[in-house]
């Protein structure tokens, strides 16, 4: 059974908020991955469609929810797809740089950099998750993408998909994809040159 409700805090930042049911009932609870092909973030206000379950902890939570005006897809099929473009470009570039290393094209160095810096990434992905689950202190968005744009971009796309962290969230995305592009035509350059 589907129920609606007005959502009445949302705090972006986070990913979650509550809603009011139209029925009487206590606050829902939502959270940013239960929402099902969503054309925009949500906000105060909105009405929305979902499926009332229970967590752990038997706190009432929204399920498969969806904006007014967006529709439920069966099997969430477009959802699913873009989450396997990030997975193709990570192990596509992975594999490229063990080939160009085999090739003596790159040195070992370069492609040590490239685990590390992803490691590291993930590291910080993870710790920035943490912090804001308990309100404390933020990585900056700014110190995300610095790390991507020197090479940590695959851990980061691990981060975004295993933790669901920074996944969703514009024109966070858009910056991370541009990091990766640059990331890459750096590195294409620098083997041009003879320089990787």
């Amino acid at each position: 059974m589907r129920v609606k409700g007005k959502l009445l805090r949302w705090d972006d930042d986070k990913g979650f908020g509550f809603i009011r049911p139209n029925l009487t009932g206590p606050e829902v609870f939502l959270h940013i991955n239960s929402l099902r092909n969503a054309s925009r973030r949500p906000k105060e206000g909105d009405v929305i469609t979902y499926a009332l379950v229970a967590d752990k902890q038997g706190r009432a939570t929204a399920s498969n929810a969806t904006l007014t005006g967006d529709k439920l897809k069966g099997k969430q099929g477009a959802k699913r797809s873009n989450r396997r473009l990030p997975y193709a470009v990570m192990v596509s570039f992975t594999l490229s740089l063990l080939a160009l290393k085999l090739s003596n094209y790159i040195s070992l160095l370069l492609l040590l950099a490239y685990l590390g810096l992803s490691l590291f990434t993930f590291l910080i992905y993870a710790l920035d998750k943490i912090a804001a689950r308990k309100n404390r202190w933020r990585t900056p968005e700014s110190s995300l993408h610095l790390l991507s744009l020197i090479g940590g971009w695959p851990g980061a796309i691990l981060a975004q998909q295993w933790l669901r962290h920074k996944s969703i969230k514009q024109p966070f995305r858009g910056i991370f994809w541009l990091t990766i592009i640059i990331n890459i035509a750096a590195l294409a350059y620098a083997i041009n040159l003879g320089m990787a």
